[in-house]
């Protein structure tokens, strides 16, 4: 085409005069459309500002904006002498011209099924097909009690931190606020036992992020890792998502069998445990197999990463020490997080490192996402400082051990000695096992339609579930929304059970008259 070439057909760019969008906003947006639904051709000439802007009975002024902007963008080009025209440089599957366009590729578009994805996150199951996790009403797991929050303390630290010193502005250290770190410090020397210094401490973003950072550091594709087996699938999920090999190892009433996973498995890069309180089954695990695990993984070489998302609660004892504390041979990686001891959203944890491991850490932490918000760490800080932390600790498991009985209290009610009730002694959660005969996923999505909450243990297993039951989390309602859940749940298995024992229907014939 020639520099001097007519403009041709130019398509209608409406203007609407009584928008609040400005007028250079709408031609802008209007020729940049044109272009790329093929309605202006690769090299057309566009008219002049001022003839544009007569025809349009405008001022010449957002007509020149406009221009400027496709200009700048190169979605036009101007030549000198010659005019403006639509950019020559455009690739073909934007500027070529409708009408030559290939007819198969004119409106294709690739499939989702199509569309290439890591293997990685196809490892991850779609949770959008478990109604189980959304929503907050009964059995919603692991939910704390959130109405027990003392919000009027927090909201009081809360404001103390709103007017931020220039400092805290600026970036900060992977391990997070040396004040944080040493309250944290302390308060595990002290409940929990753990072996610890504030150098050791690195504060993250919740337990998942833990798990996460602690596969990027220690694990390469395909290590094996035994995981308790049944386990807590967002463990499993994480897992997945950093491409090792999952060991499902059983769970017993002592925990974890650590000669079972010796048989299924002896050289495992790392084990994944919930020794203080299990998830799903709620067990705690033995001394003895604690020993065992300790002295096999110091003796391989072998990383032990500990998760004690919820051991402060306990109703029967008190709070059993953490598997860190008894580890001699600098194996154990701690993982512990506020979101069960203070609100879910505030998405704060924390991981016990050897100090031999801290430069590891340090260094991918500050690829990954450099340093966790640091607003709500002082915050953190001054709560647990100020004693309003371990005031809540004390009142929440009361409030919690109230709830345990009214959720078992209502069960038996309900069910009598049908449903088998276990892990009660602690946390915020017990499991049920289903009667025979009963599918546990059936089961959560039937409910989850009667507005009842309650995850299915067979998503818990890597392999082929063992046993069909259901997860009731207590810690977030009040005795009264525990009965009416127990009832609705209730009435979903009888339902289920008359319904798969009733004779199936007469079959009517089609044929008329």
């Amino acid at each position: 085409m020639s520099a001097t070439s007519p403009p041709g057909i130019l398509p209608v760019i409406p203007l609407d005069r009584k928008s609040d969008k400005p007028l250079y906003k709408q031609l802008y947006e209007g020729y940049r459309n044109a272009i790329v639904e093929h309605r202006l051709r690769s090299g057309q000439r566009l008219p002049s500002t001022r003839s544009l802007a007569v025809e349009l009975q405008i001022s010449r002024i957002p007509v020149l904006n406009a221009f400027e902007q496709l200009l700048a963008e190169g979605y036009f080009e101007s030549r000198v002498g010659s005019g403006t025209f639509v950019a020559s440089s455009l690739p073909d599957a934007i500027s070529r011209p409708a009408r030559q366009a290939a007819p198969a590729r004119k409106h294709v578009r690739t499939p989702p099924s199509q569309r290439i994805l890591a293997k990685r996150s196809e490892e991850v199951p779609q949770t959008a097909s478990w109604p189980w996790l959304e929503g907050l009403e009964p059995f919603h797991c692991p939910s704390p009690p959130l109405d027990q929050f003392p919000l009027k303390v927090w909201s009081r630290l809360v404001a103390r931190h709103s007017w931020p010193e220039a400092h805290d502005l600026q970036y900060h250290l992977p391990m997070g606020l040396p004040e944080l770190r040493e309250t944290i410090a302390e308060y595990l020397r002290t409940s929990r036992a753990v072996r610890c210094d504030a150098d050791q401490i690195m504060i993250v973003s919740g337990s998942q992020q833990a798990l996460d950072l602690t596969t990027r550091v220690l694990l390469d594709d395909g290590s094996p890792v035994w995981v308790e087996e049944p386990g807590y699938f967002g463990t499993h999920h994480a897992l997945r998502l950093g491409g090792v090999r999952l060991v499902p190892v059983p769970v017993d009433d002592e925990g974890l069998d650590v000669e079972a996973g010796i048989a299924l498995c002896p050289r495992p890069r790392a084990v994944f445990v919930t020794p203080s309180h299990q998830l799903p089954l709620g067990v705690t695990m033995s001394a003895s197999r604690r020993l065992r695990l300790l002295e096999w993984a110091d003796a391989r070489g072998v990383w032990i990463i500990e998760d004690d998302y919820d051991g402060e609660y306990r109703y029967g004892n008190l709070p059993i020490a953490s598997l860190q504390g008894l580890d001699r041979g600098s194996r154990v990686i701690y993982i512990g997080t506020f979101t069960k001891c203070l609100f879910p959203s505030l998405r704060l944890g924390y991981v016990v490192l050897p100090r031999d491991l801290v430069p590891a850490f340090t260094s991918t932490r500050r690829a990954m996402d450099m340093f966790s918000p640091l607003f709500f760490q002082r915050v953190v800080a001054d709560f647990i400082r100020d004693g309003h932390f371990d005031r809540h600790l004390r009142r929440t498991r009361l409030v919690c051990r109230e709830r345990r009985e009214a959720l078992v209290a209502a069960l038996d009610r309900e069910f009598g000695s049908t449903l088998q009730v276990t892990g009660d002694e602690a946390g915020m959660f017990l499991m049920t096992i289903l009667p025979p005969g009963h599918r546990d996923r059936d089961v959560a999505l039937r409910a989850a339609r009667h507005g009842v909450r309650t995850f299915p243990l067979s998503s818990c297993y890597v392999g082929r579930p063992r046993q069909q039951g259901l997860v009731l989390g207590y810690g977030g309602f009040s005795p009264k929304e525990l009965e009416k859940g127990v009832r609705r749940l209730g009435a979903v298995l009888a339902d289920e059970a008359s319904s798969s024992t009733s004779p199936a229907p007469a079959r009517t014939s089609r044929r008329s008259g």
